[in-house]
């Protein structure tokens, strides 16, 4: 099967994460960047990808990359691409992107541009001068960066963060992908306890339990390529299939609580949506009531702060608070993510290891501690 170029956007410091998960599928990186990383797949790697990729955003198909420093240039070598591999002659192709630190800085102009271009070489292609789109959408987005472009289509339709399982959602809930960042990265036991004292909608401790049970996060999801003529449903068909076969049993023992009794009904339902409520204890309860009696586990939690919910002298209380838990409990681990730039001095420990991520778009810290030994 012809193998061709997909990039999977991140959100920026999971990049390595997501890297890591696009290898374990079985394919090999090319190139690992801010917010992207691209490897080489057929139309079966585009199913696998969107179905199994818990940190990635989007999966796009490649079309072409080059350097454009005026209009014509940009209009002439994106027309010289062949666009009616993807696109039938009755598709669909809106056109939306951005570019940063390039001579072309018009978003609109560039779009304009772009969208007359593929029209142009599918009219050429198809012999006819009259485009009905009125088929399938094939969504076109491009990037233009220090005057590189790169032209794709989206494969995804619905960000992959959405899951299914979140129809609602708090006040102020970590994405989807953040989440499933920090699980991986805190190496939790799929046999052991896993912690959130602040679960909010139910995230978190809902992508810990995907992951120990290994379910495709996409697997009750649709993708826009399901409609794609490339892609046969039969594809599709044994893509889930094989999800389907992966999923596994665990002893995971997962405790979720909140002090919002709202938000603990929420994390019930989403937990119930999505097939892991065997898995998860809920309660409503403080952070400084937390207790366990088992000698090791793993917190992963986004504690509330100021730009989110709480003034900071009540985040700097919770952080303390929640401090004091930490050290009650036996060769725990535990990973916070949050914005407060005093977290360690509140926390009453500086954390072993840190890492730069964004919620949305506020610049965050994951505060990892290892157990005590």
């Amino acid at each position: 099967m012809k193998k061709f170029e997909i990039v999977v956007t991140t959100l920026f410091g999971i990049e390595a994460v997501c890297a890591n998960e696009i290898r374990r599928l079985g394919y090999d990186t090319t190139s690992v960047e801010d917010g992207r990383i691209t490897f080489l797949g057929d139309y079966e790697a585009v199913c696998r990808a969107n179905l199994w990729l818990r940190t990635g955003e989007r999966v796009y198909i490649k079309i072409g990359e080059f350097k454009a420093f005026s209009f014509d240039e940009l209009f002439d070598q994106c027309k010289a691409l062949d666009w009616s591999e993807w696109i039938p002659r009755n598709g669909a192709f809106p056109v939306k992107g951005f570019t940063n630190r390039s001579t072309l800085f018009s978003v609109s102009d560039c779009q304009s541009i772009i969208k007359k271009s593929v029209a142009e070489a599918l009219s050429r292609e198809y012999g006819q001068e009259w485009l009905p789109e009125d088929g399938t959408t094939y969504q076109i987005e491009f990037s233009i960066i220090k005057d590189k472009v790169v032209l794709m289509i989206d494969t995804s339709g619905d960000g992959l963060h959405k899951r299914g399982y979140r129809k609602h959602s708090n006040a102020a809930p970590v994405k989807e992908t953040i989440a499933a960042a920090m699980v991986i990265l805190s190496r939790f036991k799929y046999n052991g306890i896993f912690a959130d004292p602040f679960c909010g909608s139910g995230t978190i401790p809902i992508e810990a339990g995907l992951i120990a049970k290994n379910i495709a996060p996409g697997l009750y999801r649709k993708f826009a390529a399901e409609q794609y003529v490339q892609i046969s449903k039969t594809m599709w068909r044994d893509a889930r299939e094989e999800a389907q076969e992966e999923i596994r049993d665990t002893k995971l023992r997962i405790l979720a609580s909140d002090i919002d009794p709202f938000a603990v009904e929420l994390t019930k339902e989403n937990c119930k949506k999505a097939r892991i409520s065997q898995l998860v204890t809920v309660e409503k309860k403080a952070v400084q009531d937390f207790v366990c009696g088992e000698p090791d586990g793993t917190i992963v939690c986004n504690p509330p702060y100021g730009e989110r919910l709480l003034e900071k002298d009540d985040c700097e209380q919770i952080t303390k608070q929640m401090g004091e838990v930490y050290h009650r409990l036996n060769h725990w681990s535990l990973y916070a993510l949050t914005p407060l730039e005093q977290f360690e001095y509140f926390f009453g420990e500086k954390a072993n290891k840190r890492r730069k991520l964004y919620n949305g778009m506020i610049k965050c810290n994951l505060y990892q501690y290892f157990p005590k030994r």
